[in-house]
């Protein structure tokens, strides 16, 4: 984000106020950078797409741990564009059911692929905490997105998000080819969606 670019910059109320909070971001001179309230189940027009936040489990960042509202920090957006629909949830700590209720008939999800398993960060010795604790939900075990997602009318499921430990990135694996047998796709740099 570079100082004197005119641009807008969507956020919940909650992101706008750590960003006020912090010098740092002075540099984003509000006369040239428009600061732009996302509001839960408000929709907004941005670029010709109708888009609606939507609150989403999740887990406030370190530097505010015990300090903000896990719900209002962490959202989804649902895109629309004519009949397309679009449900983006990069950052998720659990499927709720109305996270399903939101995507079922989608025509895309695009959704947090951090890790294959719970304890995969544990277990390659990157860190002390589970995708749980980070906020993330796995892709495999009980409350795996895979098992999640099943059996729900979506268009195409796309992992996103995905930290460079999760096997899923290296083809022919067997995390990616069961992600693969599931319905899934794995982002990629360059990836485009055409509907």
């Amino acid at each position: 984000m570079r100082e004197s670019q005119r641009f807008a910059l969507y956020a919940t109320a909650e992101t706008h106020a750590a960003l006020d909070d912090n010098p740092v971001f002075d540099a984003l001179a509000r006369d040239v950078v428009a600061r732009i309230v996302l509001a839960p189940e408000a929709e907004v027009e941005i670029c010709g797409l109708k888009v609606i936040p939507l609150k989403v489990p999740g887990k406030e960042p370190l530097y505010l741990e015990g300090q903000c509202d896990t719900e209002a920090t962490t959202i989804g957006l649902h895109v629309r564009h004519g009949l397309k629909t679009c449900l983006i949830a990069p950052n998720c700590a659990a499927v709720t059911q109305e996270l399903r209720s939101a995507c079922e008939g989608a025509d895309f999800l695009f959704f947090d692929g951090t890790t294959f398993t719970d304890d995969e960060m544990i277990r390659l010795g990157l860190s002390q905490k589970s995708a749980g604790r980070m906020g993330h939900v796995p892709m495999t075990g009980p409350h795996g997105s895979l098992n999640a997602f099943h059996g729900l009318k979506i268009g195409r499921r796309i992992y996103v998000h995905i930290n460079n430990s999760n096997h899923v990135l290296i083809e022919g694996s067997c995390e990616h080819e069961q992600a693969r047998a599931a319905g899934w796709e794995i982002a990629h740099d360059g990836m485009e969606f055409v509907t």
